[in-house]
């Protein structure tokens, strides 16, 4: 099912089907995100894909074509979860949360979809059996060296139906960062209601639409990310399953997410106070009703050419700009506003699969992250923004020698790393539009 191909040409919406698709932001066309080119590469040519975000009018679900099949993204997958040490805690925070919630114990059962390399489950052994079902060969086997029972899979309803043969129902289904990245949307949601137990639960956590359009986080549209959410729209998307929204919760992982707790709508009850202050939430921004979603254009369209112009101007007064971090919000980034190695030597990345590859379309190259300290550049462009207190932390030492971080996102900043957060992790940056902090 996820292995073929859905309809190229945006048609009809994936989750109600209506053909009411209004255009929200034309990103251009550019490669996947996660296709880095080997040197033998850089001479062939590349697939590039439209990447055209649109919202339905007549559910509000945003989303992109699907002109990629997830098998072409996840087979050999250059994402390891585990690279991340904000992220790693944020999983054992959350397997702490839900043990405690559910009152999960050595005779309960989990299930991870899209597990990666074991970084959530890794917290559950030795206390609450549990599986991955992970597509990626390599990042899977990484799970299975460190103890995580895995299956490498797409999930599917006949995968779903055989796992719980074999191991029974789920009395929690994790289902994190992955209800975007399904092109059948319809068949998946049926598939995680195929896994949880009658009177067990599913939790996803997903990036907020709010934050996609309030702060321009154009960068988190690619085309692995077939759909992106509100609370609105994913409490109808699990509707089609028999799946009722009971809590929910905003995190701020990812530049701002939704942490949704379902259960099958038998049991579910009356949804908690926070799912109607939420909803809420939306509705004060404007997200339940289409033209809510007008500006994104114009926000991505002025971050574009803020960050174009102090690059530029970085270039005339010969200041040497590297970046640091080869994300696939990064290579939106850098496609969208054409940014190449003139004005970004290199980036680095603590990822081993990436070094000595180069992004996708722009071809700028990946180093191990030595090799900043090495070069020492004046700038670094830090392209996972959403982990900005733990990279202003670990890249504090760019200030031994005068160098400064940028960040494009929400608003162009610039930041001396040698600079004091207050208790909440939130820097304190002066906005620039030049070389000057």
């Amino acid at each position: 099912m996820q292995e073929q191909l859905a309809d190229s040409a945006p048609s009809a919406c994936r989750l109600c089907g209506s053909t009411r698709l209004r255009s929200v932001l034309d990103l251009g066309a550019t490669p996947p995100c996660e296709s880095f080119l080997t040197s033998d590469e850089l001479d062939r040519p590349e697939s590039t894909y439209p990447l055209h975000l649109r919202l339905c009018e007549q559910c509000l679900l945003l989303q992109i074509p699907a002109l990629i099949t997830p098998d072409e993204t996840f087979t050999d997958y250059a994402y390891f979860s585990s690279y991340s040490d904000s992220w790693v805690e944020h999983a054992r925070s959350y397997v702490q949360q839900a043990e405690d919630r559910l009152g999960l114990t050595g005779d309960s059962f989990v299930v991870e979809v899209a597990s990666n390399d074991g970084y959530l489950l890794q917290h559950f052994l030795g206390s609450v059996p549990c599986l991955g079902i992970e597509p990626s060969v390599n990042v899977g086997a990484a799970a299975r060296d460190r103890g995580v029972p895995t299956r490498t899979d797409f999930l599917d309803e006949q995968v779903a139906a055989q796992v719980r043969r074999e191991h029974g129902p789920a009395d929690l289904v994790v289902a994190n960062n992955v209800y975007a990245h399904i092109p059948d949307l319809l068949g998946f949601t049926r598939a995680l209601r195929g896994l949880v137990a009658d009177d067990g639960t599913v939790s996803i956590e997903v990036h907020h639409a709010l934050n996609l359009v309030r702060y321009a986080q154009f960068d988190t549209i690619y085309h692995e990310h077939f759909q992106y959410y509100t609370l609105l729209s994913a409490t109808r998307a699990l509707a089609t399953a028999g799946l009722a929204v009971v809590d929910a919760e905003l995190i701020p992982t990812h530049g701002g997410s939704l942490r949704i707790w379902a259960r099958p709508a038998s049991v579910s009850g009356e949804p908690s106070d926070a799912v109607a202050r939420i909803l809420a939430v939306e509705q004060e921004a404007g997200l339940h009703d289409p033209a809510g979603y007008d500006a994104l254009a114009t926000r991505t369209a002025a971050i574009r050419q803020d960050l174009l112009r102090f690059l530029l101007d970085a270039a005339r007064d010969g200041l040497r700009v590297a970046g640091y971090g080869a994300p696939g919000k990064g290579n939106t980034l850098l496609n969208y506003c054409g940014i190449r190695p003139d004005l970004l030597a290199y980036t680095v990345d603590r990822n081993p699969y990436k070094h000595g590859r180069f992004t996708p379309g722009t071809r700028i190259p990946i180093h191990p992250p030595e090799y900043l300290d090495a070069d020492r550049p004046d700038l670094v462009l830090v392209m996972p923004w959403n982990l900005r207190t733990e990279l202003t932390s670990s890249l504090a030492h760019v200030a031994q020698w005068g160098g400064r971080l940028v960040f494009a996102l929400p608003e162009l900043t610039v930041l001396d790393p040698s600079g004091s957060s207050d208790p909440s992790g939130q820097v304190d940056m002066a906005r620039t539009t030049g070389v000057q902090a």
